[in-house]
C-alpha cells in the first residue's frame, strides 16, 4: 500500500469512529427523553439496577449503529 491509501484509510476511520459516537450519544439521549426515569439521578444514588438498564441499552444501540455504518 501507499502512503496516501494508508493515509486515506486512517482519516475515513476516524470520521466514521465519530459519527458512530455522535449517533450513539444522540440515540442514549432520545432514549433518555422518552423513558421517564432519570437514570443520572439513579445511578449517582448508586443503584445498580439502573447502571445496567443504561450498559443495556448503550451496548444495543451500538451494535445496532455498527451495523448501519458497515
Amino acid at each position: 500500500m501507499d502512503a496516501t491509501a494508508v493515509l486515506s484509510s486512517i482519516v475515513s476511520s476516524i470520521v466514521w469512529a465519530f459519527i458512530g459516537v455522535v449517533l450513539l450519544i444522540l440515540a442514549f439521549r432520545v432514549f433518555d427523553i422518552f423513558d421517564p426515569v432519570a437514570y443520572h439521578e439513579e445511578i449517582k444514588k448508586g443503584n445498580l439496577a439502573a447502571g445496567v438498564v443504561v450498559a443495556g441499552v448503550m451496548i444495543g444501540m451500538a451494535i445496532i449503529i455498527f451495523g448501519a455504518i458497515r
